[in-house]
């Protein structure tokens, strides 16, 4: 594991458990977060919540497969990252600037995710029969 990949990881693990507090915030009906007034993709606070809530432990678990190594992290990390990226995007009115450095740093997870090569790995592997 290259420490591109190694510090998506991590970075997942984080973005995931930030993520599910951020849920949590939603759900209690706090004033955590305000009124925004008119807003074309407006969901309730409570919608809000769930979404953030199941996607912050989707993408903890990832980041946590990731750090162990498996197989399936990598593309399931992309597609959280990218989920979490577009959720975070629909959330700028909410959190505008907590919203940025999410979108920033799911960027950075999906091109460390999508630009790993296995050091044992050869273009033309894939080709050759055992």
């Amino acid at each position: 594991m290259t420490g591109g990949v190694l510090f998506a990881g991590i970075l997942m693990l984080c973005q995931g458990v930030v993520a599910a507090l951020e849920g949590i915030a939603a759900l209690a009906d706090g004033d955590v977060y305000g009124d925004v007034g008119e807003y074309l993709y407006r969901i309730s606070l409570t919608g809000w919540g769930w979404i953030h809530l199941v996607l912050g432990v989707c993408v903890a678990v990832t980041g946590a497969a990731l750090l162990k190594g498996t197989g399936w992290a990598r593309v399931t990390g992309i597609v959280f990252a990218s989920l979490n990226l577009f959720a975070h995007f629909l959330f700028l009115p909410y959190a505008p600037l907590w919203s940025v450095i999410v979108i920033g740093l799911d960027i950075f997870v999906i091109w460390a995710l999508a630009a790993y090569r296995d050091p044992g790995w050869a273009p033309g592997d894939a080709l050759r029969r055992p």
